[in-house]
This record gives structure tokens, sequence and C-alpha cells, in this order.
């Protein structure tokens, strides 16, 4: 005891800071952060942070165990569900004034916005949704005391978004019944996870006959035909990893659309509609003329086929007009020139067709030919129409894909033009074509006009002309049918 007695009194002037009590432990300076001191070697207690403190000459460091944390009550995140998440940290040695981080996979950390230390063995810590990034998952949850202990539980926190759009709400698409066969479109969506994606109907229901790919958003097949232009109004559902996103679309199936082009004398004009891409054409040439004591006037052609079009293209519709009888002149179409004269004759129908832009013969796209005009004598023109027209009476010939047809004593057909007749008006002039037919005469005997051809070069393949269209026989004008 004589040594403590020494240190007692030689050493410590004033020894109300030790107080030795035994066997319970001596008691250390105690004091407030404001009331520390400045000596190296000083131990203490400090009351305002409950630790026990050293001072090491620089600063003052706290004597404590560290924290620990065992589990935590939240795994995912949905970082786009807006608002914060709130998180409840279990384990132990937690003290008043902790700090909680997540700590980043990838290196970028966050502290939690607010933090409650319940207990010493519970936290809770609040944090915006948005602050966890799928690219820094899976996070750590780390708990330091004010001591700079710290405790950290890793990769605990992973961040789920749902998934997101790329197709725009609204019309996936408008067909009309020319194009309601092999319809495909899609509506799709990516996940930052780079989870699946599955996709379903939620709500509403497809166009009949079409079917949605659960795997890739795309909506195929051949719709049902409609009686009326018809809408249908339905929401995807995009799923990944539980997590959802909706939006809604619609699909619309066009009735069937037939245009008829009646014989007016002056072109007509088709622009095709948005989002028509092909239409079918039924194209009847104008039949030749006959009267009196004539032979049938030739049946003007018919040519059938499907047209590839683009949007906003414009096309020129020409109806044939039917052969000439009691006036003179050419017929509205290419009609050869007919002089009425005698009466016993007739002139060549007009064409019949579609050109693209203009009416010229290098923009022909489908031509159904004009027959020819009968002549006096029971002589019958040539029907117009097919690869060729047919010839009339007594050497006139029908237009072809490369000529016109020579003339039967009147002039031979060119371009798009019967050729005329010649004499006072037994004789009948050649129809209108792709190359016209030629003319006929009157003469010691009266001789009928050719047909003129018909023309499919501007139609897919499938198309036809052919011959003695369905017109009945002479003196009735073209028509041009348009369908889509």
């Amino acid at each position: 005891m004589s040594n403590y007695k020494d240190l007692k009194l030689d050493k410590f002037k004033d020894n109300t800071d030790i107080v030795d009590s035994g066997t319970e432990g001596t008691k250390i300076a105690s004091g407030t952060s404001a009331q520390r001191g400045s000596t190296a070697g000083q131990i203490r207690f400090n009351s305002t942070t409950g630790l026990a403190e050293y001072y090491d000459g620089t600063s003052f460091k706290s004597i404590d165990s560290p924290p620990t944390v065992s589990s935590i009550d939240v795994t995912e995140v949905a970082s786009d569900g807006g608002g914060n998440q709130t998180i409840v940290i279990t384990g132990s040695g937690f003290g008043s004034g902790a700090i909680v981080t997540f700590v980043g996979n990838a290196g970028t950390d966050f502290n939690a916005s607010t933090v409650t230390v319940d207990s010493t063995t519970q936290i809770t810590a609040v944090a915006p949704k948005a602050s966890f990034l799928n690219a820094q998952e899976p996070y750590g949850v780390k708990v330091q005391n004010t001591s700079g202990l710290s405790a950290t539980l890793a990769s605990q926190i992973n961040v789920d978004s749902s998934p997101i759009w790329s197709t725009a709400s609204g019309s996936l698409g408008s067909f009309f019944d020319s194009t309601r066969s092999g319809i495909s479109v899609s509506a799709t969506a990516t996940d930052g996870d780079g989870d699946t994606i599955v996709y379903s109907v939620q709500s509403g229901s497809l166009p009949s006959g079409l079917s949605l790919n659960t795997s890739t958003g795309a909506i195929t097949g051949t719709a049902n035909a409609v009686g009326s232009d018809t809408t249908s109004s339905f929401t995807l559902r995009a799923t990944a990893n539980s997590k959802t996103a909706d939006r809604a679309f619609t699909i619309t199936i066009n009735a069937p659309v037939s245009t008829t082009y009646s014989y007016t004398g002056s072109n007509q004009t088709f622009t095709v509609p948005t989002g028509l891409t092909s239409f079918v054409v039924d194209i009847m040439g104008a039949g030749g003329g006959s009267q009196g004591g004539s032979g049938s006037g030739g049946t003007g052609g018919r040519t059938q086929g499907t047209r590839t079009a683009s949007a906003g293209q414009s096309y020129i519709v020409i109806v044939g007009e039917r052969g000439k009888t009691t006036s003179s002149g050419s017929s509205f179409g290419g009609g050869g020139s007919y002089t009425s004269g005698h009466g016993n004759g007739g002139g060549g129908g007009g064409l019949s067709g579609i050109f693209l832009t203009s009416y010229t013969h290098g923009n022909s796209v489908a031509i159904a030919g004009g027959g020819g005009g009968g002549a006096f004598g029971g002589n019958a023109g040539g029907h117009g129409g097919g690869s060729s027209g047919n010839g009339g009476s007594h050497g006139a010939g029908g237009g072809s894909q490369s000529s016109g047809g020579s003339g039967g004593g009147g002039s031979s057909g060119s371009a798009l033009q019967g050729g005329a007749t010649t004499g006072g008006g037994n004789g009948g002039s050649g129809g209108g074509g792709y190359y016209g037919g030629g003319g006929g005469s009157e003469g010691s005997t009266d001789t009928s006009g050719a047909g003129g051809s018909g023309y499919i070069g501007g139609l897919v393949s499938g198309a036809t002309t052919t011959l003695a269209g369905s017109t009945g026989g002479a003196n009735n004008n073209g028509s041009v049918v348009i369908s889509y």
C-alpha cells in the first residue's frame, strides 16, 4: 500500500478525479465534449457521447465495440415506384446518432435520409426509392456509430424496376381489307434488370384472327373481314420478375372499299390513301360501235390484277367511251376516228385503264383494250384486250405489246390510239389500247376495225388481260373498278 500512498500523495495535487472503491472499478474523469482537456494520454468518460475516450495528442478517440448488423426486412426495392423506402435493420450495439449507409456494389453509396434508432437492437431507416440504382445492386447496409466503428451486411438489397414500354400507346395500325392478310405489328417493352419480359392481353381483345406472341410482343395473323370499319381496343401487360406495366393500344380493320369509275369523257383520279400498300383493279374496255347494216362492234377487253402502291401516289383513271356511230370523231380513250356518213359502220371503242401521274404511254399501269368498230355487210369488229387485240375483217390487225395493228384500208393503230377508218361511214375504226387496233374502210368491201391490246405490266404477278370482256358487246362504255 506504500506505493499507492506514494502515488496518491506525491503524484497528484488534487485527487478528486480518481476514487478507488475496490472491486467495482475505478471512476475516471467524466464530462461533456466541451469539457475535454488537451493533454496526450488523458482518459475520461464523455457524458455527451456516453463513451469512454482518450486523447492521443491530436484528437480524442472513443473506446467502444462495433455494432453488428444481422438482418433487414426489405431485400428488393422498386426504384421507379416513387416515394420513399422504409427499411428496418436488426442487430446489436446501435447507438444514438448512428448513420445508415447503403453501399453500392459498383462503388456508389448514399446515406439514408432519416435514421431512427429504435433501440440498441433496431434501427428504422428511410431513403428515396429513386436513389437505388440497377447498376449498383446488390446494395449492402452499413451502420456506423458515433464512435466511428461500423458494421456492414453485404449484398442485401436488389433493385427491381417495372418494365418500360418502348412502343407509344395508341394505334398500332389501320388495315384495309386488301392488307388484312399477313398483318405483323408489335408492342415491346424493356427491363432495366435484363429480366425476361412476358406479354399478355390484360383487358379488351385483339381483332379476330390476330394473336399475341407472349415472348416478343408481336401481333400477327390474318384479321377476319368486317362489314364496317372496326377498331379493337385492348391493354397489353408487360411482366418482368413480378413487376408489371400496362399500356393501351388499338388496331383498326377497315371494311372493303370498292369504287367504280364510269365514263365521263374526261380524266379521273385516284389517290392512294395512307396505309394502303396495294389495290385491286377490274378494268373493262369500251365496245366498238355498230349500227344499221353493220356487223357487231368488237367487245372491250378485260384486265384484272393487283397493283402495289405507296400512300399519296396519284393515278389517272381513263374510262373508255363506246365507239362512235351517229356522230363523227374519236371516242374518249383512243378509239379510232370515225366519220358517220352513210351510217352503217362504227368507231372503235376507247381503252380503259390507269396511269401513274399522267395519261401517257410510258406511265401505263393497266389497260383493257377497246373493241374495233363494225362495218357494213355484217363484218364484225375485232375484240379488244389480251396481249394482242383481235383483228378486224379484211386485214385490219389488232394492237400488240410492241406496235399498233396494221390498217385494213384505214390507218394503223399506235400507242394508246386506234387507227381511223376511211370513207363515208360504212367501215369501222380501230379500238384504243396499249397499242391501238388498225382501222377499216368503206369501199367495194367495207372492212371493220381491229381491237386494241391490253396491258398488265404495272400489276403484280398473276394479273390477266383477256379478250371479249363481259361488257355485253358493242356500243358499251368501259369501266374501272378499284378495290382495297
